[in-house]
């Protein structure tokens, strides 16, 4: 791939409004730029970068820092995958601004607290920002929310529930949302999924149904719950651990040794490996084990 000098930028006419602008800022990273929102591709750990984002940075690309640049929005293998996500996000704004969501004030009780304002998608669609904030369904558009799906108040917080707005409602989201809505609901509701759309999801396709896989094969196997590296025993973690990795009053634990070198956490805990990993019953570097002789 040919890179662009840190002093030129590579403005893309293709993508339609917004703009899509590349470059490269004085520390040499690549970024872009589309309409107020910036993106750079800034190097992480172990040779590793992310895509990170910034909000109307008046300046010249070429004068860009990274202390302009925020958050953690996910790894990037290459630069071709961080021009992709910065044309994705171009074709999503093209997107909205064609649905015509409308901003309005708004002063409504939400479970969240107080209205600070909201955006109208359509009739009986409103979306309020209130702390934290989600969408509110007229009674007449919640009817059509899917059973196994539908909130009996009308109201989906915006962490999670607003996928299922989106899936109800398609046509009043961009094909970026439409993705992101059908992600949310097979890791959170693989149920309701499976139910709606006569499918069967797959191991990696869904994290909620990956987590109860994961945690009826090793219902009795030690899982981590708590890790600390060991100032005992140089190159080490000490941990502690329940089975099944449970927790609350009257679960057992007991501490194990893991070296440094192969302590990953995984997607839903540490397994410990009793061949291989001793249980530990000496000085801990946990505090609330300090004097304590079980393991």
């Amino acid at each position: 791939m040919t890179t662009p000098s840190p002093l030129t930028t590579e403005p893309d006419s293709d993508s339609g409004f917004p703009e899509v602008e590349f470059g490269r800022n004085g520390d040499g990273d690549l970024v872009a730029r589309v309409g107020d929102t910036a993106f750079a591709m800034l190097p992480g750990r172990d040779g590793r970068h992310y895509l990170a984002t910034g909000w109307r940075i008046n300046r010249p690309i070429a004068e860009w820092k990274r202390s302009d640049f925020y958050g953690h929005s996910g790894g990037l293998a290459e630069e071709a995958a961080f021009r992709t996500k910065v044309v994705e996000n171009a074709e999503h704004q093209r997107e909205k601004r064609a649905l015509g969501r409308r901003d309005i004030g708004s002063n409504a009780n939400t479970p969240w607290g107080p209205s600070q304002g909201a955006t109208v998608y359509a009739e009986g669609i409103v979306c309020h920002s209130a702390g934290h904030g989600g969408f509110h369904l007229s009674a007449e558009r919640n009817r059509k929310v899917n059973p196994v799906l539908r909130a009996r108040s009308g109201w989906y917080e915006e962490d999670e529930a607003w996928a299922i707005v989106a899936i109800t409602f398609p046509h009043l989201f961009t094909g970026y949302e439409r993705g992101c809505a059908e992600r949310t609901i097979k890791d959170s509701w693989p149920d309701a999924w499976e139910a709606i759309f006569g499918t069967v999801l797959q191991p990696g396709e869904s994290r909620e149904k990956d987590r109860r896989a994961f945690e009826k094969e090793h219902a009795e196997n030690w899982i981590v719950v708590s890790a600390i590296t060991s100032d005992q025993q140089p190159g080490f973690i000490e941990v502690v651990a329940t089975p099944g990795g449970r927790r609350g009053a009257g679960t057992e634990e007991r501490r194990f040794l893991v070296p440094c070198d192969e302590y990953r956490i995984g997607r839903f805990g540490f397994v410990v490996d009793e061949t291989r990993h001793p249980v530990y019953s000496g000085p801990s570097s946990f505090i609330g084990w300090q004097g304590r002789t079980s393991p």
